[in-house]
């Protein structure tokens, strides 16, 4: 069986990302979870990733590192997790890729944090930016995809999975969105797998 190193539910947007993907594609894995900000966790992960960092998949004798590359492998298990044309697929990588490189002021200035809500008052020219492309990014493929399904591609993807931590984090802060991004939040949320996080964000504080 698959093994997810994974860290804080509530506070590890990487680690959301593969977990969830798994989850959508229906792929049993076992789930360790290694708490951050302790002063053993860097030994801990290193027990089972190469760079010190989580999220990592380990299949066996193969292991996967970072959220994006968990998520290709996962995608060669089960190929929905990209969409099937070839001009969907690549714009759903562009996408993905594009979250997991771009966005630093939005990672900077809204944090994870599912179990908290607050509005977000102040906001710097690049949060703006950052909130704004992906806003961008959400509406144009609504527009393109709507009709074949919820989810940015139509069926859930990986791309889908990239941007979750994004919804969590708009929901955290309040942010007001235009029709089509404000029912692609709710969908996402919806998922079963996306109430199991949140609930195990609140377990972990108690």
């Amino acid at each position: 069986m698959l093994k997810l190193i994974i860290g804080d539910h509530n506070y590890s947007s990487w680690s959301l990302r593969p977990w969830l993907a798994a989850k959508q594609a229906g792929l049993p894995f076992e789930e360790i979870s290694i708490h951050l900000r302790q002063a053993t966790t860097k030994a801990e992960i290193l027990k089972y990733s190469p760079t010190g960092k989580i999220p990592c998949l380990i299949d066996g004798e193969t292991v996967v590192w970072e959220s994006l590359s968990i998520c290709e492998y996962l995608a060669e298990k089960a190929p929905t997790l990209w969409p099937s044309g070839s001009k969907a697929r690549a714009e759903a990588r562009s996408i993905a890729s594009e979250m997991h490189s771009g966005f630093a002021a939005l990672r900077q200035e809204m944090p994870l944090d599912v179990r908290a809500s607050q509005p977000y008052l102040q906001q710097s020219m690049e949060l703006k930016a950052d909130m704004a492309r992906i806003v961008s990014i959400w509406e144009d493929c609504r527009q393109r995809y709507g009709h074949e399904g919820h989810f940015l591609f139509g069926h859930f993807t990986n791309a889908d999975a990239m941007y979750a931590p994004v919804v969590f984090r708009f929901l955290t802060y309040h942010v007001e969105l235009p029709e089509a991004s404000r029912k692609y939040v709710e969908a996402l949320v919806a998922l079963p797998a996306m109430q199991e996080w949140r609930q195990a964000c609140i377990a972990e504080a108690g």
